[in-house]
């Protein structure tokens, strides 16, 4: 992973640091936000998200990836110091496009996992192995990782990186992604607390 630039990065809880790499191997341009000393040595609060176009930018309620994406920047602002890895692997690592016809199969009744096998896909053709060199960067080997992702811990510890503290990421669960929640739970073993009915909570 090959570290290119950085930028100061003003929104509307912090002003971090926007700092990006590229993959040599797969020329895709990822980015790492930062916000105060995180190469103390000490555990980092950290968020590692994927990109999602539609739950991130066109505030998609079919997901809950655009809520988590700016919770995670709430908290680390509130904390006054962390960092989160933005990855392009849309769509669980399929693309914008295949996601597309993914949602139409789900239209059509297919779950989640079941849209993306039916197109010839694993249920998550994600990697995680690239994170490994983005915190090197840093001097980040410990994290305090926000995610309900359970293969995602997994995959950061195999690519050498202590996860020393698991923080829960439950946010914006709504009629539209219910559904899809409960698949995440029952087929790729996300943590979930137990949830009040979805059309309570709005």
């Amino acid at each position: 992973m090959d570290y290119v630039d950085s930028c100061q990065l003003p929104t509307p809880w912090a002003v971090f640091t926007l700092h990006a790499f590229v993959s040599p191997d797969t020329g895709k341009e990822h980015v790492a936000l930062t916000l105060g000393n995180v190469a103390d040595g000490q555990p980092v609060l950290a968020r590692v998200h994927s990109e999602c176009l539609t739950g991130d930018a066109l505030f998609s309620q079919r997901c809950d990836c655009g809520a988590q994406l700016e919770t995670a920047l709430q908290v680390i602002a509130k904390e006054g110091r962390g960092m989160l890895l933005y990855l392009r692997q849309e769509g669980r690592g399929i693309g914008l496009v295949n996601k597309i016809r993914a949602y139409q199969l789900q239209d059509q009744g297919a779950d989640t996992v079941e849209a993306n096998v039916r197109l010839g896909f694993p249920a998550d053709m994600r990697r995680y192995d690239i994170c490994k060199p983005m915190l090197a960067h840093f001097g980040v080997s410990q994290l305090r990782l926000m995610t309900n992702n359970p293969k995602k811990v997994n995959a950061l510890t195999q690519a050498g990186i202590d996860v020393v503290e698991r923080l829960p990421l439950q946010v914006n669960r709504n009629r539209y992604n219910e559904g899809y929640l409960q698949t995440k739970a029952a087929k790729l073993g996300h943590w979930f607390a137990t949830h009040a009915p979805a059309d309570e909570q709005e």
